[in-house]
């Protein structure tokens, strides 16, 4: 199995429909975008995640990144998911599994929890998976990983 993209090598690009529409991720260039691959929608770890994202969600506007959710789940699912928790990110239908393979980040039971952060070039810059899956990184942890990203160039 391919490991995807380490740090410093080009994020593959991708367009997938999620709960706020259309994503694109060349469409962004010129921002930081954090991809959130994650197992499933309404699962233990998933729905803490997710929900501590909302919760702390001043904190996360601060992080002055995109952020998106991808996992294999249906584009119904994800609304669903998203509806009944009321979820600040976009969650993306990688149905599938193309993206999740092309970034490193699948396992023999699907997507593999995995933050990845791709800067204003469309470089990775960062790339945390996680072995098990059980934990998951917290807004905290995001926002010191965009925080050992280059600074950005003076426009």
């Amino acid at each position: 199995m391919a490991q995807g993209p380490q740090v410093g090598d080009p994020a593959p690009d991708f367009t997938l429909e999620g709960t706020d529409g259309t994503f694109t991720l060349s469409q962004h260039r010129g921002q930081r975008v954090v991809l959130l691959f994650y197992p499933g929608d309404n699962t233990a770890v998933c729905t803490r995640q997710f929900c501590s994202y909302r919760d702390h969600a001043e904190d996360f506007a601060k992080l002055d990144a995109i952020a998106v959710g991808i996992s294999s789940q249906s584009l119904e699912s994800h609304e669903g998911f998203h509806e009944r928790h009321g979820l600040n990110v976009p969650l993306l239908a990688d149905e599938d599994r193309a993206v999740s393979k092309s970034y490193g980040v699948t396992g023999p039971l699907g997507v593999r929890r995995a933050v990845i952060i791709v800067d204003e070039e469309g470089v990775v810059r960062h790339r945390h998976v996680h072995t098990l899956g059980l934990t998951f990184q917290s807004v905290d942890d995001i926002a010191a990983a965009l925080a050992t990203l280059p600074s950005r160039a003076a426009g």
